[in-house]
């Protein structure tokens, strides 16, 4: 997929907002400010890439919309009701979005790593769990959490229930699994490395991952670079895309590079 920028417009990226995180108010405050970017962003963008883990928890009911986010849904169909369009990769906290973000929203749903190209540049999209050599944890649990009979066994546990298992959940393998872990060399960062795997195959100038929650702008070579995009958690981080070059900013402040 080829896509030139119209004069002016811009394409942003985002990631891991984490949206339901206990405590309830520190979780509205996220939503509210995420929802202000969003906002003020939506005058030049041509397109919006939420890059995954945006829900700390989000499972689909055929017949009821999972509590809370109003704000936050309601920013979405606006904006693509304007013509927007909004990219949406589930990661591995909100893979069980299904119909309703496409049904409601008009928000494109991706479960795969994605390649485009802005402007001559080429892309290479994904949340970023289980990419990588030594991802195996992840991968286990990705096959388990897709796995359409344990979603529906899933389904029949009442959702009071299920949410609160899914937010204890969410909070032991955040700590546990290095979520917060500080960058740890090329040599030893999973997407880093698959990253060059997929350059040995294909060039692209920019890899976007979410996942880490961490801020980076890595170069590999003198024309490929990776970017972390952070969080919306602790950093406040996003990357925007003019046309030539991209950048990682912290909402509100200045470029991180």
């Amino acid at each position: 997929m080829s896509e030139k920028l119209e004069k002016g417009k811009k394409i942003y990226f985002v990631s891991d907002a984490h949206l339901g995180l206990p405590p309830h108010q520190k979780s509205l405050e996220r939503e509210k400010l995420l929802v202000k970017w969003l906002d003020e962003i939506s005058g030049d963008a041509q397109a919006i890439y939420l890059m995954g883990d945006i829900f700390d928890y989000w499972f689909e009911y055929k017949k009821v919309v999972p509590r809370g986010f109003v704000r936050f849904l309601g920013k979405l169909a606006e904006i693509t009701d304007s013509g927007i369009p909004v990219y949406f990769f589930t990661g591995n906290h909100d893979v069980w979005a299904f119909d309703y973000l496409p049904s409601e929203l008009g928000v494109t749903v991706y479960r795969q790593p994605q390649h485009r190209t802005f402007n001559g540049k080429k892309f290479y999209l994904a949340h970023g769990d289980g990419l990588g050599p030594s991802e195996w944890s992840y991968k286990l649990l990705k096959g388990i959490f897709t796995s359409r009979f344990l979603q529906w066994m899933f389904a029949r546990i009442h959702p009071n229930s299920a949410t609160g298992f899914a937010h204890r959940w969410s909070k032991h393998s955040r700590f546990s699994k290095g979520n917060f872990v500080s960058f740890l060399g090329e040599e030893k960062e999973h997407l880093i490395q698959h990253s060059k795997t997929m350059l040995s195959e294909e060039h692209f100038d920019f890899f976007i991952y979410g996942h880490r929650h961490i801020p980076i702008d890595w170069k590999l070579n003198e024309s490929s670079r990776v970017i972390y995009l952070g969080d919306w958690f602790v950093n406040f981080t996003y990357a925007v895309f003019d046309g030539e070059d991209i950048r990682l900013l912290k909402y509100g402040e200045d470029p991180v590079r």
